[in-house]
């Protein structure tokens, strides 16, 4: 490790953190606003406009837990800084895709480079801050995560009104730069707590087709090839999960969950929750616009309510969990997720903005209950050397739920929907996906509030 003064590593460490973590979220928000403009130009139908988010998501989650482990062995900043790199250039390309295919391949780009940088960015901050300031560390973390997703719908609105969807890919290259730059620049120290490791390649081949293969069957749904890729997919899932019990330095390290039920039950709650609230701004940015007939800037003036919310109480919450045990704050956080979720099942076409805006606000006020303090009691839940292991726990039990969230939207619009585009008379198919999703993602999450009262005490390492 070089060396570098303390508290300038503290400061710069979460700087390039925190506004790397806006970047992405701030994107993505941005983009799902933008679709139904995109559909328009490429004339894309359902089943297409649902890769175009779930691409991204998809390849982050495949590789984030690979990218957490090549930080532990090759150094956590060296990922990083490629991570930058990438998501920079791709973001170009997909400004500059012509039609749907090559725009959803720069998407599997942008989502690999995300991974490069949540796999090791949480690492980062928790190697920097100690048990005592980490939950501040990290709720300001969040906080930026909810930041990027609270300008992201009324950004990505304005600038998808006046100038085009392809401007949202383009004001990431600036942004990126700078990152780049001052992560380069800046941030002399470097973190490799595993050195000298093996990396499990079989694993990460394993991991990578059983989520591709669900995926891709949840697209397929409801014919034979659906429940046949699914099938495969959970089956090769078991077999990961098989060879790294018997792996001695495995990609992901099941025997954690074993010996911590904290961490167990932990990433269990945020592989619920998250798998029940992703959706909701893909579905409510399409009820918007097509149903409620907005322009682009006003839906996304809407949909903003829950991420300011989750932005300016998640710093909070990450302190208080400094405090009072991070469980107990999750479990609270994700009760009241349930019940905005529910109260989503009964929107229709007649429901007032104002009501729908009350709803946000509840969900938002879950998200920032639920986030911070689980993340606290994950990375401090194991031992210093599987920091980067936990940080990619963190980002893929967040990815892999919101995969599964798109999945079920996915598999609806394919049941109600098909191969369509979203025109007036496919509005009443629209709105029966929409109504059940929200069913399914209430179920969900009441199964999660279970889960996160079953983690225990966590003691502070």
């Amino acid at each position: 490790m070089q060396n570098q003064p303390q508290n300038i590593t503290k400061k710069t460490a979460l700087f390039v953190a925190t506004f790397a973590a806006f970047l992405t979220p701030f994107m993505g928000s941005a983009l799902n606003v933008a679709l139904p403009s995109i559909a328009r130009d490429f004339n894309a139908d359902a089943i297409s406009i649902n890769w175009i988010a779930t691409a991204y998501i998809l390849a982050t989650a495949i590789f984030l837990l690979p990218f957490g482990r090549i930080g532990d062995i090759a150094g956590r900043k060296k990922i990083f800084t490629y991570g930058i790199f990438l998501f920079t250039f791709s973001s170009l390309l997909c400004g500059l895709s012509p039609n749907t295919g090559l725009l959803i391949t720069f998407r599997v780009l942008q989502g690999i480079s995300s991974a490069m940088i949540f796999g090791t960015g949480v690492a980062i901050l928790t190697s920097v801050f100690p048990p005592g300031e980490r939950g501040k560390a990290l709720g300001i973390n969040v906080a930026s995560v909810y930041t990027g997703l609270s300008a992201g719908p009324t950004l990505g609105g304005l600038l998808t009104q006046y100038f085009t969807w392809r401007s949202i890919f383009f004001v990431m290259v600036p942004l990126g730069l700078i990152t780049l730059w001052v992560t380069i620049s800046k941030l002399k120290v470097e973190w490799a707590d595993a050195k000298g490791e093996k990396f499990d390649f079989r694993g990460m081949i394993l991991y990578g087709l059983g989520l591709s293969s669900i995926m891709y069957g949840f697209s397929e749904f409801p014919g034979w090839m659906g429940y046949v890729f699914i099938l495969a997919g959970l089956l090769i899932i078991v077999a990961f999960g098989w060879c790294e019990l018997h792996t001695e330095q495995p990609l992901f390290e099941i025997r954690l969950l074993s010996r911590s039920r904290v961490f167990a039950f932990s990433n269990l709650a945020a592989l619920i929750h998250y798998s029940a609230t992703f959706g909701i701004g893909f579905m409510l940015s399409l009820y918007l616009q097509y149903i409620k007939g907005l322009e682009p800037h006003e839906a996304g003036f809407i949909l903003v309510a829950q991420p300011v919310i989750m932005a300016v109480f998640s710093p909070f919450c990450g302190r208080l969990s400094d405090k009072i045990q991070p469980g107990i704050l999750a479990s609270a956080g994700i009760a009241a997720s349930s019940i905005g979720l529910f109260m989503l099942s009964f929107i229709n076409e007649n429901t007032s903005l104002i009501t729908l805006l009350l709803i946000l606000v509840l969900l938002g006020m879950g998200y920032a209950l639920f986030s911070s303090p689980n993340t606290n009691a994950i990375m401090s839940s194991v031992e210093r050397k599987y920091y980067g292991i936990a940080s990619g726990s963190v980002g893929t039990m967040r990815m892999v739920g919101q995969m599964f969230s798109m999945g079920v939207a996915l598999m609806l619009f394919s049941l109600f929907l098909g191969k369509v585009e979203i025109r007036p008379e496919y509005f009443i198919d629209f709105m029966r996906a929409m109504k059940v999703s929200f069913i399914i993602f209430t179920v969900l999450c009441i199964g999660g509030v279970f889960a996160s009262l079953a983690r225990g005490q966590l003691n502070n390492n």
